[in-house]
């Protein structure tokens, strides 16, 4: 007890004596796992919309006019058979107008249609959202389905959201690329900066350092001020990254889920605890590695 007290206390000399290189070093890695905690919970936000996302794909396929009742029932058992079909549903023509009527904010439209040109369709609902292309493959190739299309081309006539959930995986993978790459930077120059940190410290103490060696102090006993001080710099940059997480989350999330109130981006409070929990371990890695890549340069015992 009464050496880990001593590590504090020269570690919070180390922070008197090199002021600069201390802050450059807790802000580099502040700023390192606040980036961190904001993709981390982004990241969670992301999936959860794309699971939100799939969880409502479906397949429509639109039935021609002209097509013959047999023809079709025979084509919703060929859909019923199908892997990763949940259930099926037929609208007619009627319906489909109806609907649009309801959809609709005028009308007065539906009115001026002058008819229904509206067609029949199919609609599938899927067990697995991740079979919807091989579903609509199977659809399309099939001859029943190209006899009562609505258009000639049997791909036209069918209507899927898997290229909703492609685009959005798309541009989330972008934004992980940018952020990883940022991540790696900045982690990158808070090792330099604490690096430069302890060799400062060490330089500092190399006398006391010299005296301990003569008196028969032990290795630990000489790097642990060195191990404290990186450790304490994660503890309060990691600290600083939890605290303005915790008010972005008690004062703009708020705002943010009332505005886009269709997605799901609110998470409990578990997922911040997680992240939080990451963060500090993160920061202490990177602390500690930083602390222990300059002892190996500057401090030869």
């Amino acid at each position: 007890m009464s050496s880990l007290i001593y590590f504090f206390k020269q570690s919070i000399q180390g922070f008197a004596r090199n002021l600069s290189t201390t802050l450059g070093s807790i802000i580099t890695i502040f700023l390192s796992l606040f980036i961190i905690g904001v993709f981390l919970v982004g990241a969670t936000v992301i999936d959860n919309i794309v699971k939100s996302v799939e969880s409502e794909v479906s397949i429509t396929a639109y039935v021609s006019d002209d097509a013959e009742e047999a023809d079709i029932t025979a084509m919703e058992n060929y859909i019923k058979s199908l892997e990763g079909v949940s259930s099926i549903s037929f609208t007619t023509k009627d319906q489909a107008l109806e609907d649009f009527r309801n959809m609709s904010s005028n009308a007065d439209i539906v009115d001026e249609l002058g008819g229904n040109p509206l067609p029949a369709s199919i609609n599938i609902e899927l067990s697995d959202p991740q079979l919807v292309q091989e579903v609509a493959n199977q659809i399309e190739e099939s001859d029943l389905f190209k006899k009562i299309a609505d258009e000639d081309d049997p791909a036209d006539s069918l209507k899927y959201g898997q290229r909703t959930v492609e685009r959005l995986f798309s541009v989330t993978n972008y934004i992980r690329y940018i952020g990883i790459a940022l991540i790696v930077l900045l982690v990158f120059i808070a090792l330099v900066f604490i690096n430069n940190t302890i060799r400062l410290a060490i330089m500092a103490r190399r006398k006391e350092i010299a005296i301990m060696r003569l008196v028969g102090a032990s290795n630990g006993f000489i790097r642990g001020p060195f191990l404290m001080e990186g450790a304490l710099h994660a503890i309060i940059g990691s600290a600083l990254a939890i605290l303005v997480l915790e008010l972005l989350r008690r004062l703009a999330l708020p705002y943010v889920t009332s505005a886009l109130m269709w997605l799901p981006i609110n998470l409990d409070l578990t997922t911040y605890l997680l992240v939080y929990g990451l963060l500090v371990v993160f920061g202490l890695v990177i602390g500690l590695i930083g602390a222990v890549l300059a002892m190996r340069r500057y401090l030869k015992i």
